[in-house]
This record gives structure tokens, C-alpha cells and sequence, in this order.
């Protein structure tokens, strides 16, 4: 059985770590290299860090940055925030980046997948998808007049889409539709972050991570909603996610990570626990 994974994630601001709800309202969380030292010494099983401004502000990911953080790790580490092209990809992965991540690039260009995948490999290749649903799309009634087509749960995970720029912008894109072509273009993971859910503490999206993890082969990181135990459970239980994603909870102790492994060993998910995280 493949062990589900944690993988505490820092959203980086002006060199600082920072965590808000639905995208908005952020505060400071703290230091990101004390922090990424703190996860990897509590048994985390990767570290993912988002420079969360860097596309808005046309700017490239802070490489120095992530080379001092990389510094401290012995754990797998994902870097997204601004990567656009094959160059700056390589940059970051020479500056000690297992994986790189891109959200709006790939959107916006998606053969940036495959020649990314190509030079770097699909597996340290991450394509970020932030997801909202809109209340306009994906109407039950429709799939009452087309019962053979659809289900009730098909239509109303159409209504799901795409954002980009930070989650600042809409497009046309359906997320499963988009995740299904991020896999045929050689990605080796997708990030499937919840808008709706993110910062609430309230649980992960069930219903959609199920219906995508359950269509693709790829391996699915869940984020947004994490706030207890109970989530990473059902969240490994009810779906094929492979990892949980989670941010606050994690940054102002509220769910240490050796706690978290703990009581989803002791709930029967298969974990990875390191002889010297204190579990």
C-alpha cells in the first residue's frame, strides 16, 4: 500500500511566509526557512513553497530564497510562483528544488507541461490548479432533462473553474476537463487547491478531489480546508488523493505534524513516520 503523504505548504510574500482565507486576508505567519527546518525535523514528507505574488507582479520566484531553504531540508521540495518558462524552471531545481510548480503559465501556454516534462522529467514536474465553483455553471435542472448523459454530481462539478493570476482571474476552463489535459501533457502531479475551501478549517472538497483523482492516474495533492485529523482522514479514506496540503493549522500549531501522523496511523492510513519525529 503507498503511504499517503503531509506536506506542509509556505506561501511566500515579500520573503515571508503568509497565510489568509479564500485567497484573501493574509497575514504573516512567519520565517520560511525556520519554518521549512521545523517541518522537515517533525517528519513532514515534503515541503511546498508557493511564491504567491511573483506572477501578479511579473518577477521571477525568489531563487535566493529558495536555495537558503533548501539548504535545511532532507525532504522533498516543491517550488512554484512566476516559473514560465524551461530556463527559470532549471534555475530553481539547480538552486536545490526537487519539483517545480506552475499554475498560470500553463494555463496560459499548456505546451509549457510537455517541454517541461521533457527536459526536467515528469516526475519534478507540479501543475497547480486553483479551483472555485461557479454558481452559474453546471445547473441540476439540465442534467434532469439529459438523465442518460449525466449525473446530478457530474453537473455540479462542471460548475467548478479554473483561476488564475493568485486565484485574481476566472477563465473558461472546467476543472476536471483541465486536469484530465494536464495529465495527457506529461505532468507527474497535480496541486488541486480548493478556493472555496482554503483557510476555512472546515474539510477538504470531497466530491471533487474524488471525481479527479478517481478519472487519473496522476497523483493528486489535495489542499484547502484542512483543519483536523477527521479532514486527512476522510480525505484518505473517501478519496485517491495521495497527499493532504495544509498550511495554517501546520504554521500556528494547531495540528503539529507528528500529532497528525499519529492519529491518522492510529485511524489505519498508512503513513510514513520517522524514527526521530517524536511519534
Amino acid at each position: 500500500m503507498l503511504k499517503k503523504r503531509i506536506i506542509p505548504c509556505l506561501d511566500i510574500k515579500d520573503g515571508r511566509t503568509v497565510k489568509g482565507i479564500n485567497f484573501v486576508g493574509l497575514r504573516d505567519a512567519g520565517d520560511p526557512v525556520e519554518l521549512a527546518k521545523q517541518y522537515a525535523e517533525q517528519g513532514a514528507d515534503e515541503l511546498c513553497f508557493l511564491d504567491i505574488t511573483a506572477t501578479i507582479e511579473k518577477r521571477d520566484t525568489l531563487v535566493p530564497l529558495v536555495r537558503e531553504i533548501a539548504a535545511v531540508l532532507n525532504i522533498p521540495f516543491t517550488v512554484g510562483g512566476g516559473i514560465n518558462d524551461v530556463a527559470l524552471a532549471k534555475e530553481i531545481i539547480k538552486a536545490g528544488a526537487d519539483k517545480i510548480a506552475i499554475n498560470s503559465a500553463a494555463v496560459k501556454r499548456p505546451e509549457l507541461i510537455s517541454e517541461l516534462a521533457a527536459e526536467l522529467g515528469s516526475q519534478c514536474v507540479v501543475v497547480a490548479v486553483d479551483t472555485k465553483h461557479s454558481h452559474e455553471n453546471g445547473n441540476l435542472a439540465d442534467s434532469k432533462n439529459n438523465p442518460s448523459e449525466s449525473t446530478p454530481s457530474d453537473f455540479r462539478l462542471r460548475g467548478n473553474k479554473v483561476y488564475v493570476a493568485g486565484g485574481r482571474v476566472e477563465t473558461e476552463l472546467e476543472t476536471i476537463s483541465w486536469c484530465q489535459e494536464i495529465e495527457r501533457l506529461g505532468a507527474g502531479e497535480i496541486l488541486l487547491t480548493s478556493m472555496d475551501h482554503d483557510g476555512t478549517k472546515n474539510g477538504f472538497a470531497l466530491e471533487l478531489t474524488d471525481a479527479i483523482s478517481r478519472k487519473l492516474s496522476t497523483p493528486i495533492i489535495a489542499s484547502g480546508g484542512g483543519g483536523t485529523s477527521a479532514h486527512f482522514e476522510e480525505l484518505f479514506k473517501d478519496t485517491e488523493a495521495s497527499a493532504g496540503l495544509a498550511a495554517s493549522i501546520f504554521h500556528f500549531g494547531e495540528l503539529p505534524v507528528p500529532e497528525l501522523k499519529k492519529q491518522l496511523n492510529a485511524a489505519g492510513v498508512a503513513m510514513r513516520i520517522p524514527a526521530n519525529a517524536g511519534i
